[in-house]
């Protein structure tokens, strides 16, 4: 007798986990210039997923369109299964963002930068502070919470940033090439950091960059350039389908561009 026999019956008519992130048919466009054409593409719950693109790709109008900054004319947006256009409220409750433009207020310190945030979502003031003193806590900067944000360094900044963003426990991160500008050591950092959430909180990541070292084998890749979704896929699928030896050398060949240069400070 097949013990299992049931379980896989079972199994085959599960339903299938609502995408944490799915664009289709996205579309935008200033005026003549076309900045996304027709991109599809869905991230599952969980995953680390690498929005590779050089500058001009239209990395930063997806993120617009994703956080409803901009309005979606074309196609659909949908995170956990709520479309941005229709139920941003449901949407948005659920996102997490990190713009590429630094965006603290330099002369209020972490904590107010901090208590701001969580007041806007309606996070209580003793909740919150055990939020900020925990967050702050895991990444080692809790003596720096009554420090004005400008004496803070350019890695702390963008901590403090991702801090913020997660204050009101989404389930979606999305960051917007969050490591420009820093150092090597930095950076490895705030990827570290980024990459246990998703191996101990099971949050899905959204993280938009033109330097191909901050791919990891075990990544989602979605390749854009010139606002066209070019691949979308594991590493080795890229590197397969392109007959190319390196995620570098498929970005080259995908992209028709030298491959994205290492940061300085980098062999």
């Amino acid at each position: 007798m097949n013990i299992n026999a049931g379980r896989n019956v079972a199994a085959r008519h599960e339903t299938p986990p609502v995408p944490a992130l799915e664009l289709m048919s996205v579309s935008h466009s200033y005026a003549a210039r076309k900045a996304l054409d027709n991109v599809s593409f869905a991230i599952q719950p969980g995953r680390f997923a690498v929005l590779l693109g050089l500058n001009g790709a239209g990395k930063t109008t997806l993120f617009s369109l994703v956080s409803h900054l901009f309005a979606t004319g074309s196609g659909e947006i949908r995170v956990f299964g709520y479309d941005i256009s229709r139920k941003p409220g449901d949407a948005l409750r659920r996102l997490g963002i990190v713009f590429q433009a630094r965006t603290l207020d330099l002369d209020l310190t972490v904590r107010q930068n901090l208590s701001y945030h969580a007041a806007l979502h309606g996070i209580g003031a003793r909740e919150t502070r055990r939020r900020i003193e925990a967050l702050l806590e895991s990444i080692d900067m809790g003596d720096r919470l009554n420090d004005k944000a400008r004496s803070l360094s350019g890695g702390q900044m963008r901590r403090v940033e991702i801090i913020r963003a997660l204050l009101h426990r989404p389930s979606l991160l999305l960051l917007d090439e969050a490591t420009v500008g820093l150092d090597v050591n930095s950076r490895a950092t705030i990827l570290a950091d980024i990459r246990k959430l998703v191996q101990e909180e099971g949050i899905s990541v959204l993280w938009a960059t033109h330097l191909i070292d901050e791919v990891n084998d075990a990544d989602q890749v979605i390749v854009l350039d010139k606002g066209r979704l070019m691949a979308d896929g594991g590493v080795a699928n890229l590197i397969e389908a392109t007959g190319a030896g390196t995620i570098s050398e498929a970005f080259a060949r995908l992209t028709g561009s030298p491959p994205p240069p290492l940061p300085e400070g980098q062999p």
